[in-house]
């Protein structure tokens, strides 16, 4: 398979799982401006969640600019990422639901720890077997943003044990440090 199939496949995957998570969305019954505040934490969690989703897309396809040929190993782990990016909708729907409730906090944040982790594997598999070893390893270094966002996933799931609030700082915290795409890749590839 050619890298342009894999990367069309995620680009569809990816598209099903933001429009799942759109077609969560209820309009209010009401012209009300309460009524729209009554709907606000699905909004919110529905903002939340497309950050997420969109960072990885952006990083995704950064990331298979340096893949010189699939193997199996590779579409393994990249199915790997898209199943957890796929519970996406499904706890973003629960946390909305339940205006951000302690137990979909957790859950949440494992839903977001979960792709977190399949992204750190996707990126070993394709340096192992799959692309230009010294470039991708070069552009990816010691990946601290991607270290710390397991850490800060990770302590805002054992947060929402106990103040869900804390929790989604974490998660909020990780959106921001990605929210402009990682440019190590395309700086390295550029650099041909």
């Amino acid at each position: 398979m050619n890298t342009e199939r894999l990367a069309a496949f995620s680009d569809g995957v990816i598209a099903i799982i933001i429009t799942i998570m759109v077609l969560d969305l209820k309009v209010p019954h009401s012209a009300e401006w309460a009524a729209l505040a009554e709907v606000g934490p699905v909004l919110l969690s529905y903002a939340l969640s497309f950050v997420f989703v969109a960072i990885y897309w952006n990083n995704h396809h950064h990331l298979l600019h340096t893949v010189t040929r699939v193997n199996g190993a590779i579409l393994w782990a990249n199915n790997n990422l898209l199943f957890w990016l796929s519970l996406v909708p499904f706890v973003t729907a629960w946390i909305g639901e339940t205006h951000f409730a302690r137990q979909p906090t957790i859950l949440y944040g494992f839903a977001l720890l979960m792709p977190a982790l399949s992204y750190f594997l996707l990126t070993k598999v394709i340096m192992r077997g799959g692309a230009d070893d010294s470039k991708l390893a070069q552009a990816i270094g010691h990946d601290f943003k991607g270290k710390i966002s397991i850490v800060f996933y990770v302590v805002g799931i054992v947060a929402g044990f106990f103040l869900p609030a804390i929790s989604y700082g974490c998660y909020l915290l990780v959106a921001i440090i990605w929210l402009v795409p990682d440019p190590r890749i395309e700086r390295s590839l550029k650099e041909d």
